[in-house]
C-alpha cells in the first residue's frame, strides 16, 4: 500500500490540473472515486459542477452515524465521566494540596488533555473508520496503534465488568430494611460445655461491619494472590448479569448503545445533586468542604503532584483506548468537533469537581461522627481518672472545649487519650473501592432511611461504570466491525462473541483472590495507553502532516485550528506525555511492586509484594498493547504486511459512493476518478475504491 500523491485527475470525463496534491491511501495502478462537495455530475449544467476536485473531501456515506448530537455528547460524556471521578479525583484532590491540585490538574486539561481529544476525534470524523483502519490509511506501519488500543479494551474490559458486577450485588443488598453491612454477624461460642455465648465473629469485631461484609460476605477474599480458592457463585451470578446487560446495550453499535446513553449520562448528576443537597444539610459537612478545597500551595512544588493530575487528565478523558476515534467516526462529516472539545472539557472538569465537592461533604459528616465517638471516649477516660473533671457534663461537651482540653497541659500524659481532630479523621480518607464499598457503605449506615441512599449511590456507581463500559468496548468492537472479514458476520452475533471472550477473562477475577488479580491488571493492563498517545501525537503530527491535519479540521469545522492547537499538537503535549511515559516506568522500576492483602486474624488490610511469577504476568500486561505496534512496523518494514494491507484495502473498496441521507444540508456528491501515476495496470485491473 503506497501513499499516492497525484496532481492529475478527470472531472466528468475532463481532464483536471490541480494546484496542490490530494493525498490518499491506494495501491499503485487504482482508480479511486472522491465524493465530492460539488454538485450532482448528472446535473444538465456541466457549468454547476465543482471543479476544484483538490479541495473535495474524502469520506465514507454509508458509514452509521449518529441520531443527533446529543447522542453523541452523551455518549462520549458517560465514557469521560466514570467511576475515577467518584473514587479517584477526590483522593488526588485531598492528598496532593487540597484545592491546589485543582490548579495542576486543570493546566494538564489545556496541554495534553484538549490537544489529543480533539486529534482523536478530529482523525476519526476524518476517516470515517474505526481505530485499526484508520492508522492504516495513514501508513501501513502504523496499524498496530489500533490493534495495541484493541489489546488494551481487552484487558480493562474483562475487570471493568467484574466492578460493574461488584455494584450490582450491592443494588440487590440495598433492597433490605436493615442492610446487611450495617451490623456484625454473631456466632455462639461455647464455655466448657456448660452453656454459650452468642457474640459478633471475630473477624468482624476486629475490623468494621462494612469491612466485613466487602472482604467476607462480597468478595470471600483468600490470603494472597498465590491463593485462588476457587470461584464465588454470588460474583459468578452477578458477572454474568453485568455482561447481560453489557450486551444488550451494545449488541448493534451505536443503534443500541445509542439510547442507553441517554439515561447512563444523565443519571449520575441527578443523583449527585440529590446527594449534595442531603451532603450540605449533615454536620460536619462544611468542615469536608473547606478540607478538600483549602489550598496547600507548598503541594505545587512537588513534580509527583503534576504527575499525578497528568495521569488523570490523560484516564479522564479516555484517551488512546481507540473509542474516541470510533465515536468520532460516527460523526457527520461537516460535525464542529472543535466546539464539542471545548464543550466536553468543561463538563468533564465541572465534573470532576462537583464530585469531589458531594464526597467530601458527606466524609466530613463521617469525620465528624468519628471525632463524636472518640471526643465521648476520652472524655468519659478523663472523668474517671482526674478528679478535677470528675463532674463533667460530656453529653454537652463542645468540639472547642475538647481541643482547648487536649492541648492545656492539664491532663497526665500517662492516659494514652486518643486525641482526635477533625482534621487527622478527614486526612484518612480513602479511594477506589475502599472509598466507594467500604467508606461510602458505613456512612449510609448512619443516615435515616439507609436503603434508600445506599440504592441510589450504588445505582449511581452502576450506570456510571456502564457508560465507561460501553466507550471502552468501543475500542474493541470498533475494529471488529471494521474488519471485512467479518462483514458477513451480524453485529449482534460479533457483539456476543467479544462479550464471551470478555468474561472467560473475568472469571479469573471472581475467585478468591480475584480482587488482587484485578489490582494487577488495573495496574499494569493500561500502562501502555501513555505510548500509544504518543505514537498517535507524532504520527498525525510528522507522517499524516500537521499542516494536513490542519487542512482537514477547516474543511470540516469552518475554522482553523490557531496557534493554541499547533504548539500543544507538534511540541508541547509530545514532551507532556513523553516525560509521563519516563516517569512511570522509572517509578515501576525503582519501586517495589505490592498490593493489599486481607489478613483474617487480624482483621486489617496488609501490604504484600506481588510474586515474581506475578511480576512476569504484569510485564506481560504492561508490553502486550506494545508488541502489536512493534511487531506490525517490523512486518511493514520487511514488506511482510499481508493482513493489515489486505485489511486496508478492502475496507476502502467497501466504501461506496452514495448520495448523503442529509441532501437539504450539503450538495449532491459528485464522483471524480483519480488514477496513480506510479501504476502500469490496465484498466480493467484497476479497482475502484471510494475514500
Amino acid at each position: 500500500m503506497a501513499l499516492l500523491n497525484s496532481k492529475a485527475g478527470t472531472l466528468n470525463g475532463e481532464s483536471v490540473q490541480c494546484e496542490e496534491s490530494v493525498n490518499f491511501l491506494s495501491v499503485p495502478g487504482t482508480k479511486v472515486t472522491i465524493i465530492s462537495n460539488g454538485v450532482d455530475s448528472n446535473r444538465s449544467d456541466p457549468s454547476e459542477a465543482d471543479s476544484d476536485v483538490c479541495s473535495r473531501d474524502y469520506h465514507d456515506e454509508t458509514r452509521e452515524q449518529w441520531d443527533n448530537p446529543l447522542q453523541f455528547f452523551f455518549t462520549i460524556l458517560g465514557f469521560c465521566v466514570g467511576l475515577g471521578n467518584i473514587w479517584r479525583f477526590p483522593y488526588l484532590c485531598q492528598a496532593n494540596g487540597g484545592g491546589a491540585f485543582v490548579l495542576p490538574f486543570f493546566i494538564m486539561m489545556v496541554i495534553e488533555g484538549m490537544p489529543l481529544l480533539l486529534l482523536e476525534l478530529g482523525i476519526g470524523q476524518k476517516m470515517r473508520k474505526g481505530s485499526f483502519v484508520v492508522w492504516n490509511f495513514i501508513h501501513p506501519s502504523l496499524g498496530g496503534i489500533g490493534l495495541g488500543s484493541t489489546v488494551i479494551a481487552i484487558l480493562v474490559g474483562s475487570y471493568y465488568n467484574v466492578i460493574i458486577a461488584w455494584c450490582i450485588f450491592y443494588v440487590f443488598n440495598s433492597f433490605q430494611a436493615v442492610l446487611p453491612w450495617s451490623v456484625c454477624p454473631t456466632a455462639l461460642f461455647e464455655f466448657n460445655q456448660t452453656f454459650s455465648l452468642s457474640k459478633p465473629v471475630t473477624e468482624c469485631a476486629l475490623s468494621s461491619e462494612t469491612q466485613y461484609f466487602w472482604y467476607r460476605e462480597t468478595l470471600d477474599i483468600s490470603s494472597s494472590i498465590d491463593v485462588t480458592d476457587g470461584i464465588r457463585w454470588w460474583m459468578l451470578i452477578c458477572l454474568i448479569l453485568s455482561w447481560i446487560i453489557v450486551y444488550f446495550t451494545i449488541m448493534k453499535g451505536i443503534k443500541s448503545s445509542g439510547k442507553v446513553v441517554y439515561f447512563t449520562a444523565l443519571f449520575p448528576y441527578i443523583v449527585l445533586t440529590i446527594f449534595f443537597i442531603r451532603g450540605i444539610t449533615l454536620k460536619g459537612s462544611f468542615a469536608g468542604l473547606a478540607h478538600m478545597f483549602y489550598p496547600k500551595i507548598d503541594k505545587l512544588y512537588s513534580p509527583s503532584v503534576w504527575l499525578e493530575a497528568a495521569n488523570q487528565v490523560f484516564y479522564s478523558y479516555g484517551l488512546a483506548f481507540g473509542s474516541i476515534i470510533g465515536f468520532g467516526s460516527y460523526n457527520p462529516p461537516n460535525k464542529n468537533c472543535i466546539r464539542d472539545v471545548y464543550l466536553i472539557t468543561v463538563f468533564n472538569g465541572f465534573t470532576a469537581l462537583y464530585a469531589c465537592a458531594v464526597i467530601f461533604a458527606i466524609l466530613g459528616f463521617k469525620a465528624q461522627h468519628l471525632l463524636d465517638i472518640c471526643k465521648v471516649e476520652d472524655l468519659e477516660v478523663i472523668a474517671n481518672s482526674v478528679a478535677a473533671y470528675s463532674s463533667l457534663n460530656i453529653t454537652e461537651a463542645t468540639d472547642e472545649f475538647y481541643r482547648d482540653l487536649m492541648v492545656s497541659g492539664t491532663i497526665p500524659q500517662d492516659l494514652y487519650l486518643k486525641n482526635c481532630t477533625l482534621e487527622d479523621e478527614l486526612e484518612s480518607a480513602a479511594q477506589g473501592t475502599g472509598l466507594a464499598f467500604i467508606v461510602m457503605a458505613d456512612v449510609f449506615t448512619k443516615l435515616p432511611g439507609a436503603p434508600f441512599w445506599s440504592l441510589l449511590f450504588f445505582a449511581m456507581l452502576l450506570t456510571l461504570g456502564l457508560g465507561s463500559q460501553i466507550g471502552i468496548l468501543e475500542g474493541l468492537l470498533g475494529t471488529i466491525f471494521d474488519i471485512p472479514q467479518f462483514k458477513h458476520i451480524s453485529k449482534p452475533v460479533l457483539s456476543g462473541l467479544a462479550c464471551l471472550f470478555c468474561f472467560m477473562i473475568g472469571l479469573l477475577f471472581t475467585t478468591g483472590s480475584g480482587e488482587y488479580w484485578l489490582t494487577l491488571f488495573d495496574k499494569y493492563g493500561a500502562m501502555g495507553l501513555t505510548l500509544i498517545a504518543f505514537v498517535e501525537i507524532i504520527s498525525v503530527m510528522y507522517v499524516y502532516g500537521h499542516e494536513k491535519f490542519t487542512n482537514d479540521l477547516h474543511k470540516m469545522t469552518g475554522t482553523r485550528p490557531g496557534f493554541y492547537w499547533q504548539f500543544t499538537w507538534r511540541f508541547l503535549a509530545p514532551l507532556t506525555l513523553a516525560i509521563i511515559l519516563v516517569a512511570s516506568i522509572a517509578g515501576e522500576l525503582i519501586s517495589s511492586s505490592s498490593y493489599s492483602a486481607w489478613n483474617m486474624e487480624r482483621g486489617r488490610s496488609e501490604m504484600k509484594s506481588f510474586p515474581s511469577w506475578a511480576l512476569w504476568i504484569a510485564a506481560g500486561l504492561a508490553i502486550a498493547s506494545v508488541i502489536p505496534i512493534v511487531l506490525v512496523a517490523a512486518l511493514s518494514f520487511f514488506k511482510m504486511d499481508f493482513f493489515t494491507r489486505s485489511i486496508t484495502h478492502r475496507a476502502s473498496v467497501k466504501n461506496k459512493s452514495s448520495v448523503s441521507s442529509s441532501r437539504s444540508m450539503k450538495p449532491i456528491p459528485t464522483v471524480t476518478t483519480f488514477t496513480d501515476m506510479g501504476g502500469h495496470s490496465s484498466d480493467e485491473d484497476m479497482d475502484k475504491v471510494a475514500v
